[in-house]
């Protein structure tokens, strides 16, 4: 961002940390499944046994093209059947909560696939319809969130005189570190509810958004931004006492960091990466950026964002030699689905020329 497009710095945001109000729970049926990974683990386990699969994402596809992505929160499998337009494929029944997309997606394509994907957008399948997915919900109440101590500049003071007229825009929060690097970027929108002189007194004032935006970082994330904040890590393993929501957060950061930070590709050498802690997605690829490029490394936080990395352009490019030591944590803690999240990673990495040594 250019100097003349900030529009004021503030000191603090009260309201950036939020834990989202879950959606009511809902039953959804998916049509026609050829389930995969941890969804096929749910339906073939004996009986009427329940699978817990967390959070998954549907993507309707207009082939080639994603035309719009939904998101399935907590999903547990209710029960499953053959299905009867094709045997082949099971009917699935489960309870989830539904997440709007923040687009139209009330029109289908003629010919919809519905691709379905789990944690760290590994796929678990695909489905002819999911019934209920279009059904009426309202929007969620809006959270304001409060600018503490702004320095505006003439376009924020711009806003602050007509704001009625900048409703529906939308600005950038940057999130800097004691040294004034970029840690994390948040999208609000320009409904301003109120502004007032600071409580920090001077001519700063104090300015109140009627909503802060979606995908605020949790309340968990607040103890890992102070950590950021300080500087990029310089210990390993610091990710490693947080649950796999602290480690999804952390890396939110790391590929920031990286960003900001790119560096040529270097190929060759042997790199160790410390197992003892990878029991979640999010924790393998916390472990893969530090074994990589060191603590706060970033190399992908999720299936698609490590392929890429993989591909070059974020430090390290194949071919080398990673040696992946008590690779029995993630190879238990993974274990869902055929081939597991351990397996497909590991095959990926042998496929494109890097060396796994297990230990």
């Amino acid at each position: 961002m250019y100097e003349d497009e900030i529009w004021g710095r503030c000191v603090g945001v009260e309201g950036l940390f939020a834990d989202p109000v879950p959606p009511p729970r809902e039953v959804l049926t998916l049509r026609g499944c050829a389930p995969e990974g941890s969804l096929r683990a749910a339906v073939e386990r004996p009986g009427e046994a329940t699978g817990l699969l967390g959070d998954l994402y549907v993507e309707i596809r207009d082939d080639p093209r994603p035309t719009s992505w939904w998101e399935l929160t907590d999903v547990v499998v209710i029960t499953h059947r053959p299905c009867q337009a094709d045997p082949s494929l099971v009917d699935v029944v489960v309870g989830a909560g539904v997440r709007h997309p923040a687009h139209d997606a009330a029109r289908l394509p003629v010919s919809p696939r519905f691709d379905l994907s789990g944690a760290g957008g590994l796929a678990v399948g695909h489905c002819l319809r999911v019934d209920g997915l279009f059904a009426p919900r309202e929007a969620p109440e809006p959270i304001p969130m409060e600018l503490v101590g702004c320095e505006p500049t003439e376009r924020l003071r711009a806003v602050l005189r007509r704001p009625r007229k900048w409703e529906g825009a939308w600005a950038e929060l940057w999130a800097l570190d004691r040294d004034g690097r970029m840690m994390a970027r948040h999208v609000v929108g320009l409904d301003i509810e109120g502004a007032r002189p600071s409580t920090l007194g001077g001519t700063l004032v104090d300015i109140t958004l009627t909503d802060g935006g979606e995908d605020r970082p949790p309340l968990l994330a607040r103890p890992i931004w102070e950590t950021w904040y300080r500087g990029v890590p310089t210990t390993p393993n610091q990710w490693a006492p947080y649950c796999a929501k602290g480690r999804a957060e952390w890396l939110g950061l790391a590929v920031h960091r990286d960003l900001g930070a790119r560096r040529p590709d270097s190929s060759g050498g042997v790199y160790d990466l410390d197992g003892r802690f990878v029991t979640d997605v999010p924790g393998l690829h916390c472990a893969m950026g530090e074994a990589l490029l060191g603590p706060g490394g970033y190399f992908g936080r999720g299936w698609d964002g490590f392929t890429d990395c993989l591909c070059g352009g974020f430090g390290v490019v194949a071919p080398f030699t990673l040696v992946w030591h008590d690779a029995d944590v993630a190879r238990q803690a993974l274990a869902e689905g055929r081939p597991s999240y351990f397996e497909e990673i590991v095959g990926y990495l042998e496929d494109h020329r890097v060396t796994v040594v297990l230990r």
